[in-house]
């Protein structure tokens, strides 16, 4: 198990050595705004690998903390929670273990006040992500007339006067199309000369046609794109149409320089807190690998600068930390787990269900879960032939709780 290092020392920088810092260096693990401020503020025995974020000049670890499955709402997905003050030191255990992007949103219950909590005395060292889009009561879309208040509430949870990044939240235009995303972020725009935050992005879980257009107009620094093996939307399953469409905006992104963040690399809680559920004969040995192995699985794409995983466990964090910090290469061997857990994915009713449920407003219908649904339109290298260099994954203790 990965333990963060006791050894670890943080010096926090004020706004201006902050700004000074990521123009000179970037935000990498600690270590690059070290070099920029001539000494050291994080130490660890090894870091995580870090990767350019687009065109932004920022440099971040490959792993990001998703900030939605911590809370109470969403348990059904992820799990029983851990009491407040247990999720306050998970998310600071996260900024000890060399992870500095954190990913949260209004509607995602308590999310953003936990953070806050955590985070507010090494505020200059993380890069924050909201969004606006969707208020806390999580049943409307907002009118452009609501954007500043909504960002304004964030800053005030997060306990910050800014954010990194404001996010045009996708159920904004996978519902109402991309003119209301167009509406927001006029407003947004003004916001950022106010510098309430430096650059803005957009997030999308289905509605890919619609994210397409977004980011082939070139407004956006950075995108927040649901990328996994499994094919899971929010709570559908992708169509071909859809997939090849990701495919687009991969590219797209790719081509302008904006970044990309891959969300739904687990599929949720397909591979993470359901899944002995849907696919009972797998042992929690063998699903400790079958998540290692979806994380590499995304990072082989080079369009990818990080992966947001939701953490709802201290553990979720050590194994995604260990994973990143070992070989990252995709191997035959994590090929074939996928390939046998998904086969037996489609046949449980919990997935099945999901085929039967409507899509969002402009999104092709999930084709029937028996149809030939598994198209990986993603190009991949072949897979490294095992060569013995990597030793048996034995996964780490399950989660019990």
């Amino acid at each position: 198990m990965c333990n963060s290092n006791p050894a670890l020392t943080i010096r926090p920088l004020d706004r201006r050595g902050f700004l000074a810092a990521t123009v000179a260096a970037g935000i990498g693990g600690a270590q690059s705004l070290a070099a920029a401020e001539g000494g050291p503020v994080a130490t660890s025995s090894r870091e995580l690998p870090v990767r350019e974020f687009g065109k932004t000049g920022v440099r971040l670890p490959i792993l990001g903390f998703g900030g939605s499955a911590m809370v109470e709402k969403w348990k059904a997905s992820y799990g029983p929670q851990l009491p407040r003050d247990q999720r306050i030191a998970m998310v600071r255990h996260a900024f000890h273990s060399g992870i500095r992007y954190f990913d949260t949103s209004p509607n995602y219950g308590e999310s953003e006040a936990i953070l806050g909590e955590a985070l507010h005395d090494v505020r200059d060292q993380v890069y924050l992500a909201t969004k606006v889009g969707v208020p806390p009561s999580d049943n409307t879309i907002l009118q452009r007339s609501q954007v500043r208040a909504s960002l304004e509430a964030s800053l005030k949870r997060l306990r910050t006067d800014r954010v990194d990044c404001v996010q045009i939240h996708g159920p904004v235009f996978e519902y109402l199309g991309v003119e209301r995303a167009k509406e927001i972020y006029e407003e947004l725009v003004k916001l950022r000369e106010e510098k309430l935050f430096r650059y803005l992005g957009a997030t999308a879980h289905n509605a890919f046609e619609a994210m397409y257009t977004l980011i082939d107009s070139g407004l956006a620094d950075q995108a927040l794109i649901g990328y996994g093996y499994f094919p899971k939307g929010m709570d559908t399953l992708l169509s071909h149409a859809n997939l090849a469409w990701r495919e687009r905006c991969l590219s797209r992104a790719r081509e302008l320089g904006i970044g990309v963040v891959a969300m739904k690399v687990l599929g949720s809680f397909v591979f993470g807190y359901r899944a002995a559920e849907i696919v009972p004969g797998f042992t929690a040995e063998k699903l400790v690998c079958l998540r290692r192995a979806a994380l590499r699985w995304v990072l082989q794409d080079e369009r990818v600068t990080l992966l947001v995983i939701g953490v709802t466990r201290p553990s979720d964090i050590d194994q995604n930390v260990e994973t990143l910090r070992g070989d990252l290469a995709f191997r035959e061997e994590d090929r074939l787990l996928l390939a046998e857990f998904s086969a037996e994915a489609f046949r449980s009713p919990i997935i099945r269900r999901m085929a039967d449920r409507p899509a969002p407003v402009g999104v092709p219908t999930p084709e029937p879960t028996n149809a030939p649904s598994f198209c990986f339109c993603t190009p991949r290298p072949a897979p490294v032939k095992s060569s013995g260099s990597r030793p048996p994954c034995r996964g780490l203790r399950a989660r019990t709780g």
